[in-house]
């Protein structure tokens, strides 16, 4: 059949469902098909519409029940360790604040903040055009966001290694390497825009990197992996390193934002985040760490005019 044109069984391999789950779907009216000829097909165009429709309806469901919780704020975007320790402290501190997190992603943060889907955006993403962290991609990714970008913390960003760094790993160009099996992130992360970045810069091509295409959503799932013996590095924090007790090869310092609209970033329980951010409790937490700086945290790097 048609690429753009699919049976029953086609929906069903595309959708992962069995085949009587497509027909339940068209007997309830809740699957757009067309029957021709005796036969149902469904337009792969429709479908996709169909998929993003139901998506962002139950997006905005989960919005719409988590506002029914005092003080419930979204965040989606990038990950850290410190990310936790803040949010522990925050509900310490107030424990009517709620925040929930999902990892999905700077970029992908950015685009559901835009949507309208999250409250906050947890962003790395560098340009490098410009050397900046974030700023330069709020008016395409989220222009209708009067957008607020405050800092949380730089950190150190690397290559992570078995103990002893076995395959001598010190740069991008060793991936290049035969036999040198490495562990991505995922397409939008601002880790995985860092990588590629590099990878022009140094003229590498991504399939000349046994394992680019293998993803994870996690820095702390590239560090296991490494662990497990399950690959021989990948980029993840310093942070991870050490929690794992894994060898690390740095690769840049980096700006972690927090980005959201001006109408949020006055809300109550950004501002106890705010205060949390800043607070003894979470300063004496992460005052060991090492790799991270808080120098700057707290502090409003762009606010929309």
């Amino acid at each position: 059949m048609s690429e753009e044109l699919m049976n029953t069984k086609e929906v069903a391999r595309y959708l992962d469902i069995n085949e009587k789950q497509v027909y339940a779907l068209i007997k309830s009216g809740r699957m757009p098909s067309t029957r021709v000829t005796g036969k149902w097909i469904f337009p792969k165009q429709m479908i996709d519409t169909w998929i993003e429709s139901n998506a962002k309806t139950g997006l905005e469901t989960a919005r719409q029940k988590s506002s029914r919780i005092a003080g419930a704020l979204l965040a989606s975007g990038s990950n850290d360790p410190v990310l936790d320790i803040l949010q522990t402290c925050l509900r310490k501190a107030h424990d009517d604040f709620f925040i929930f997190s999902a990892n999905t992603g700077s970029m992908a943060g950015l685009n559901a903040l835009e949507k309208g889907y999250t409250d906050i955006a947890w962003s790395h993403l560098f340009d490098p055009e410009t050397g900046e962290y974030n700023i330069p991609y709020l008016d395409k990714r989220a222009p209708h966001v009067k957008a607020v970008v405050v800092n949380l913390f730089f950190r150190e960003l690397g290559f992570l290694t078995a103990p002893g760094n076995p395959r001598k790993i010190r740069g991008v160009a060793d991936l290049a390497q035969g036999g040198i099996r490495f562990l991505n992130r995922q397409a939008g992360s601002g880790t995985r825009l860092l990588l590629d970045h590099e990878l022009d810069k140094n003229g590498i091509s991504p399939d000349q990197i046994d394992g680019y295409g293998d993803e994870v959503f996690t820095h702390i799932e590239v560090g296991l992996a490494i662990l497990s013996g399950d690959a021989d590095t990948g980029i993840a924090t310093a942070a991870v390193s050490s929690i794992l007790g894994l060898d690390f090869v740095p690769l840049t310092r980096e700006r972690f934002d927090m980005i959201l609209d001006q109408s949020v970033f006055f809300q109550k329980g950004v501002q106890a985040l705010m205060d949390a951010l800043t607070g003894e409790e979470f300063r004496k937490r992460v005052r060991n760490l090492g790799s991270y700086d808080f120098r700057s945290a707290g502090k409003i790097m762009y606010s929309a005019q």
